[in-house]
């Protein structure tokens, strides 16, 4: 039975889907996977990676036709980026980070191989929706690139290596999949991210979960608002 959404706000792990609710009033409440919050803004909770993000939102859609889709959760903060923990960061455009080939001469994405992961793949990541993007400007700190990564840096040399390839200022493990299934779909759709660490060797990394999420709840009903104006 299908739902009409007007908003599907996608989250990657519990913590995250509990933030949103709490945010709304709901600080007691489990989410289920597709979860209604508000009229006709959903949430849709994945579970982490790109490969989990690709198929729950590509089902949910189909089952549940939505009017657009922002891709939301915490982020790392890439090296020389000028982010900072709890830094709101809107996605100018979302880039599959390490989809390729490790060569001796250096890394080959999947377009330099001669197998573009979509028609007009440039090799420079999807872009925010126009519209949305005008929406939701109001709801960041920053606009920045943003890379989708199957390995996160926990390594200094893999934080540098991720920066100069992509220009991206932070990285998460869903954005781009998320981007990718909306592009397909044909739903307008955009990702933001609220840094809540910073990348690079483990030991080194600062952490502060606790307060980006309450920044990433603030932040959902930000867009909410946002969207209904």
């Amino acid at each position: 039975m299908s739902t009409e959404i007007d908003t599907m706000l996608v989250v990657a792990a519990d913590s995250e889907a509990k933030a949103v609710f709490a945010a709304f009033g709901f600080p007691d409440e489990e989410p289920e996977e597709l979860t209604r919050v508000e009229g006709g803004l959903w949430l849709l909770k994945t579970g982490i990676g790109k490969a989990n993000a690709a198929g729950a939102v590509g089902i949910a859609l189909a089952m549940n036709p939505a009017e657009r889709v922002i891709s939301l959760g915490l982020g790392g903060a890439l090296p020389d980026s000028g982010l900072a923990i709890g830094d709101r960061v809107l996605a100018s455009r979302s880039v599959f980070a390490d989809e390729g080939v490790e060569t001796p001469e250096g890394f080959l994405d999947c377009r330099s191989m001669g197998f573009p992961l979509y028609e007009g793949d440039m090799g420079d990541g999807l872009a925010c929706n126009p519209e949305l993007h005008a929406r939701l400007r109001g709801c960041v700190d920053r606009e920045a690139v943003i890379a989708t990564v199957s390995t996160c840096s926990g390594r200094d040399e893999l934080a540098v290596r991720v920066r100069r390839r992509t220009g991206a200022g932070a990285e998460c493990m869903e954005g781009a999949a998320v981007m990718l299934t909306c592009h397909r779909i044909g739903v307008p759709a955009a990702e933001v991210r609220v840094i809540s660490n910073t990348t690079g060797d483990r030991a080194e990394q600062v952490w502060d979960i606790g307060r980006s999420l309450g920044v990433l709840g603030l932040t959902a009903r930000a867009i909410s608002d946002a969207l209904r104006g």
